[in-house]
């Protein structure tokens, strides 16, 4: 079973989100600050729902607490902090998605199964593709890009936009296109989230020099992949 940590100093938020889990059929653990949450850590809990706004240690630290401690387990902020500076932060930092209270229950239990179907592996994958763009391959069955063999370290969500993008080689894909497609569901209210994602990928292609193929902007639309002798 699929357990979730649910992180908020606001009583009445756990205990709707616990319920709401629940009901799904999720195994749900709670805790009202950074520092409790930290010790009920371990191996078995697969995705976190973090309030960033709490007493003795807020959801940035905790965050950072647990990455010290070894874990990578993939989280959602569930937060007042509604600026667009904090929203682009959260996401930079590592988060799956960022959610602004006040908040639909149902879709937070949307969201979160759409990111534990990504990165949650329930069984042994037995057959994968893998495409070559150049030095760079995709390989879809490890969900990892590699570089002359080297890994780029992509989020899930990175790689499954690199992924769509480059099924769609050439084409000009629309931003609500591509929210639908690797996020699963209608995402308008926040076009950040996009935009975020693919600068991190620019920015690690970057970092190898990789030059055979780059996501280019299609103003006033979205993006597309496409060679780098056509650029």
């Amino acid at each position: 079973m699929v357990k979730i940590l649910i992180v908020d100093d606001e009583k009445e938020i756990r205990e709707i989100c616990k319920t709401y889990f629940e009901f799904e059929g999720y195994d749900v653990i709670i805790a009202e600050d950074g520092v409790s949450a930290l010790s009920m850590l371990d191996d078995t809990v697969d995705l976190m729902v973090l309030d960033i706004m709490m007493p003795k240690m807020d959801g940035y630290e905790f965050v950072h607490q647990a990455k010290m401690k070894g874990f990578t387990i993939p989280y959602i902020y569930l937060t007042a902090k509604i600026n667009e500076n904090d929203t682009i932060y959260g996401l930079t930092l590592g988060a799956e998605d960022y959610i602004k209270k006040p908040f639909s229950p149902r879709e937070l239990v949307l969201r979160t199964q759409k990111i534990i179907d990504r990165t949650v592996k329930t069984e042994k994958i037995e057959h994968f593709d893998v495409l070559q763009f150049g030095c760079l391959e995709l390989n879809d069955g490890h969900k990892a890009a590699y570089i002359n063999g080297e890994d780029l370290q992509l989020r899930q969500k990175e790689f499954e936009l690199l992924l769509y993008l480059a099924k769609h080689e050439n084409a000009a894909i629309t931003k609500g296109k591509l929210l639908e497609e690797v996020w699963g569901y209608d995402y308008y209210e926040d076009m950040n989230t996009l935009n975020v994602h693919i600068h991190r990928i620019r920015e690690k292609l970057e970092q190898y020099q990789y030059t055979d193929y780059y996501i280019q902007t299609v103003w006033g639309l979205g993006y597309k992949f496409e060679r780098g002798d056509k650029v």
